[in-house]
């Protein structure tokens, strides 16, 4: 029975988007439409176990959860239409048409999660939830929140859509833009707490790395003629194929610079070289997820921290800064133009951000002053910096390393 469960929940997982997207677009609710769907993963958590695991497990899903669609019409009072459009909806069940016809659904519903009417913290957890297939819980886990309270959010997401009559569809024109920046903002946001974690005892969490990148290919695949689509699978896929040298056997972080290039996921870079040339081939401007890959693959390209092309990476943070006009950016800049050109330079462009008071309680300012101080041989000013920045991040794993390197000073 137990590896029927894990059936279940794997088969969900790939199929959850697809059952809800289709069924929104039938109940034209969200909120409904997750409902019908969980009712049909119950049918299986109770079904498959006695009968097995059916030949096609995701037709399976979306066949129960359209008769719980149709029964919930047949009740309402104008079922008669409503029933009429279900029955022109189930006569795609075939070849490549009725796959369009699903994956639209699919990026009508990506769309419609994250609708900039929600805050940002409620479309990450709707997310995760209807196209991740992620339960409450595991959301919570992921994001060190309580699971009331994630529950909460999804719930209130929910109605804020339903409230402002949000349509389920994929915008056009000038809109397009705007909500399509909204989508990438919530998986690159996702992709980077699992990257980086803000806080708790783990340096990164995995699960929530891969669920961004599933999420951005599929982003990229139901919108090929975008070119930050494409980028932003490119930038993600190419951090991604760091993890396993980010952390070492007792799970504390490995910066870059000390980082086994060897351990570096090949095939992932190479998607990420090739979803870039794709973003390249649709335009010459681009825009900020465009240059961060860029930035990505000189790191990529590179077999040492020597050979890295760092006058290339200055040059993309400076575009970047003047796009963005964020202190963050200027920070990275100020590490790569300590590598391309010597640190006391990167040190003079730091030193210029110290009053900006969006980073004055950013750790990553104090550390990397510190590192680049350490490289002057400024030490004793180095170990304050170090310690400074150990107040103030909030993962443990981090705050050990900044500790450790303070010690050593």
């Amino acid at each position: 029975m137990t590896r029927t469960h894990g059936a279940v929940e794997a088969v969900w997982r790939i199929e959850a988007a697809r059952v809800v997207a289709a069924l929104t677009r039938l109940v034209r609710d969200v909120g409904l439409a997750e409902e019908l769907a969980q009712d049909a993963l119950v049918a299986a958590l109770e079904q498959w176990p006695a009968e097995g695991v059916p030949r096609n497990p995701g037709a399976w899903l979306m066949t129960v959860a359209k008769r719980r669609a149709i029964d919930l019409i047949r009740r309402e009072e104008n079922y008669r239409r409503k029933l009429d459009e279900v029955g022109r909806s189930t006569a795609f069940t075939t070849g490549l048409e009725r796959h369009e016809f699903i994956e639209d659904d699919v990026l009508r519903l990506v769309f419609t999660a994250c609708h900039p009417v929600l805050p940002t913290e409620a479309k990450v957890a709707l997310t995760l939830r209807l196209l991740g297939g992620l339960t409450t819980g595991e959301i919570a886990r992921a994001f060190l929140a309580t699971e009331p309270a994630v529950a909460q959010r999804i719930v209130r997401a929910k109605k804020a859509l339903a409230k402002a009559e949000v349509e389920f569809e994929v915008p056009e024109g000038p809109e397009l833009a705007e909500r399509l920046a909204s989508v990438l903002e919530v998986v690159y946001l996702v992709f980077n707490e699992g990257y980086t974690a803000t806080a708790g005892d783990d340096w990164m969490r995995p699960e929530l790395c891969a669920e961004a990148l599933r999420l951005a290919r599929l982003v990229a695949a139901l919108m090929p003629a975008e070119p930050e689509a494409q980028a932003l699978q490119a930038l993600l896929e190419i951090q991604a194929s760091r993890t396993a040298a980010r952390t070492d056997a007792a799970g504390d972080p490995v910066l870059l610079t000390d980082q086994n290039r060897d351990l570096w996921n090949r095939l992932l870079i190479t998607r990420g070289l090739a979803a870039l040339a794709a973003a390249d081939a649709l335009t010459a401007e681009r825009g900020v997820y465009h240059l961060q890959a860029a930035i990505a693959a000189c790191h990529a390209r590179a077999h040492t921290v020597e050979g890295t092309d760092w006058r290339a990476i200055a040059g993309h943070y400076e575009e970047l800064a003047r796009r963005t006009g964020s202190p963050v950016v200027e920070l990275n800049r100020a590490v790569a133009l300590s590598m391309a050109y010597g640190p006391a330079l990167g040190l003079t462009l730091l030193d210029q951000l110290t009053g900006e008071p969006s980073l004055r309680d950013y750790h990553l300012l104090p550390a990397v002053r510190g590192d680049l101080l350490v490289r002057l041989d400024r030490r004793e000013e180095a170990r304050a910096e170090l310690q400074r920045a150990a107040a103030l991040t909030r993962n443990a794993r981090e705050r050990a390393l900044l500790l450790s390197r303070a010690a050593d000073l």
